[in-house]
This record gives structure tokens, C-alpha cells and sequence, in this order.
């Protein structure tokens, strides 16, 4: 049985003061912030927790009733400091989280100076042109630091808002934070969660991120945020890592196909020509020219892959050549890519 928003905020609750009576008036304070309810209301979200609790073990004593004082949660429990992510074809199957790339090319680097960048800064804004990765490296550290809070990961699309889009709504949807209004009510759900906060395309609401961003890191002392944008939210306690583009080789025809492929620029290129059914040869004439592409797309991983999806349909020489002419406007992406992703 799955577990509401109420019911998994009680379970929350119990699971801190594990042993303790945990008084009616603390809970509705607690999970219905700010909004008077009936204790009967209480009553009902206990009784779909303990019906959820047994489904998992009916011989189990979860939850216990103290008369006139509250609830306790009387089960044993242990607690990991660090738990591993899950192994196997559904690791990345989590709630709010999208599945991240199995492999990146020439980031592993950035992800480390990112992991521990937030380890010690709370709010982390990695800051890059259209298409550079901002996205594809966030994910990547996301699912790397799922384990570390306990799967509490919470990703917010803010490039699909329209409009005037309050940023403080997308993340309170994304949460599944029902009954919350504004900045200030998603802050006061946030201040006991050990959350991981992706804010991605911040540009398209970049006052509201700022805004809110900022209201977290000094309301929710557990959280950390993680957010990408075109350019730095500029709010307090914002730490700003500038994405670099993918070093492109140097135009040398002393350079061998080898030599050029070591550089992430064309291993990039290189990958997403075969896996498009490309063919290249490994030549020094072909080294010159997969170089030549890697360095006039300035080493943007979007338009690398755009390019080299072309090679199989024009060659390499010809997909160089249109790069200076006024086809290449007509490049499509992956037709199941976000919209600002469908082309450069």
C-alpha cells in the first residue's frame, strides 16, 4: 500500500523521537502547518499508516496509542549513515528523478569538483551557455548522491513552466506538498527534510529561483541545492561553478586519429557518429576534419552530438562544410528531447 503526503509526515515524525510519545498537538502543528484541522483528521492518516505498516509485516507492533498524550513509534530501527544506491536495471527508477546518462564524456572531473563543492557549500549553481551539459552533469550528480540522502532527491523542471509561473508552486507540486502557499510554506515543509534540491533552467524564472533558493539556504538548514542556469542567480550563500566546454583537439595534421580521439570533444563525436550508423575512417585526413567540427561547434556537447548525427547521411567533409551554411538551421534533435534540447 502506498503511502500518502500526511501519513508519510507522521511516519517522519514518529521515526525522530523513536521511543517518545509524540503529543496530537505536535503532530497537527507538524504535518498540517499552518492550517487548523479536526483531530479526527490525525486519526485517519494513523489508521492508513498502521494499514500500510502491516501490509509489510502483520505480525509487526508499529505505531502504539498512548491514551490522552499521543503517538509513539515502538518498532525497532536502524539507521545508515551512507546507503549504497541500489544495483541493477532499475537503480535509477526513482520518483522525481530522471534517469541519468549511463555514460558522459570528459565530465567525471566536473562531477567530483561538484560533489565536493556541495559538500561544503549548501547551494551550488552550475552556470553554462545553451546546451553545454548543465543538465546531463546535474543528473549525474544527483544519482551519484541519492544514497547520501537517503533517496531524498527532488528534481524541478523549471524550463516547462509557462507564463508567470510561481517557482515556489513547481517545487511545492514537485514534492507533492499539498495545501502550501508561497515561499514561506514551502520553506517551513522543508526545515527537517535532509533534501537534495535540483532547481534545472533556472533563466526562465530566474527572479523566483533566487528568491526561493535563497529562502531555503537560510530557512532549511538540511537542504542543499543544486541549480543550472545561463547565468549566476546572483542570491545569497550561491556558490557559482562555470561549466567549461569539452576540450576540442588542435588543428595539427601532425596529430593521428589516436591523438585526436583522446580529447572529449571528438570522443564524443566519435561515440555518437557510430551510434547513429555513421562510419568514419581512422585516417589522418579524417583526424583533421573530426577536429576541425569539435573546434568550430567551440566543444558544445549538444552540437557535437547534433553534427555527428549528420556524418552517416553526408560525410564528414560535407558536414563541415555545412556548419557555414544556412542548412544547418534545419537540424532536428531527438524528438523525445525537452523542447529548449529539440535544436542548438
Amino acid at each position: 500500500m502506498a503511502l500518502g503526503s500526511r501519513a508519510m509526515d507522521i511516519l517522519l515524525c514518529l521515526l525522530e523521537r523513536n521511543g517518545d510519545v509524540v503529543s496530537v498537538q505536535e503532530l497537527l502543528g507538524r504535518v498540517w502547518r499552518g492550517v487548523t484541522v479536526d483531530p479526527g483528521a490525525l486519526r485517519v492518516q494513523v489508521s492508513a499508516l498502521r494499514k500500510a505498516l502491516d501490509d509489510a509485516d502483520p505480525r509487526a507492533r508499529y505505531v502504539s496509542n498512548v491514551a490522552g498524550r499521543g503517538y509513539c513509534f515502538v518498532a525497532p530501527i536502524s539507521r545508515e549513515a551512507d546507503i549504497a544506491p541500489r544495483s541493477g536495471p532499475h537503480q535509477h527508477d526513482r520518483p522525481g528523478l530522471p534517469t541519468a546518462l549511463g555514460r558522459m564524456v570528459g565530465r567525471d572531473r566536473v562531477i567530483d569538483d561538484l560533489e565536493g563543492l556541495i559538500a561544503t557549500s549548501r547551494f551550488v549553481t552550475v552556470v553554462g551557455p545553451g546546451g553545454i551539459g548543465k543538465t546531463t552533469v546535474a543528473l549525474a550528480l544527483a544519482h551519484r548522491l541519492t544514497g547520501r540522502f537517503g533517496g531524498d532527491v527532488a528534481f524541478v523542471d523549471l524550463a516547462v513552466e509557462q507564463g508567470g509561473a510561481d517557482v515556489a508552486s513547481a517545487v511545492a507540486a514537485t514534492l507533492q506538498m499539498t495545501g502550501v502557499g508561497g515561499v514561506a510554506g514551502v520553506v517551513s515543509r522543508l526545515r527537517s527534510r535532509q533534501l537534495l534540491l535540483i532547481l534545472d533552467s533556472c533563466e526562465h524564472l530566474i527572479g523566483g529561483a533566487a528568491t526561493l533558493a535563497e529562502a531555503v539556504c537560510q530557512g532549511a538548514p538540511h537542504v542543499r541545492i543544486l541549480a543550472t542556469s545561463r547565468e549566476p542567480l546572483n542570491a545569497l550563500g550561491e556558490q557559482v561553478h562555470r561549466l567549461a566546454a569539452l576540450e576540442a583537439p588542435p588543428l595539427s595534421p601532425e596529430l593521428s586519429f589516436e591523438d585526436v580521439r583522446a580529447y572529449p570533444a571528438a570522443q564524443l563525436f566519435i561515440g555518437r557518429v557510430a551510434a547513429s550508423g555513421g562510419q568514419i575512417e581512422r585516417g589522418p585526413e579524417e583526424a583533421l576534419l573530426i577536429a576541425e567540427i569539435c573546434r568550430k561547434l567551440d566543444g558544445i556537447p549538444l552540437a557535437i552530438e547534433l553534427a555527428a548525427g549528420r556524418v552517416g547521411a553526408f560525410g564528414l567533409a560535407t558536414t563541415l562544410a555545412l556548419l557555414d551554411s544556412q542548412l544547418r538551421l534545419s537540424w532536428s534533435g531527438r524528438r523525445t528531447a525537452a523542447p529548449r534540447h529539440v535544436t542548438l
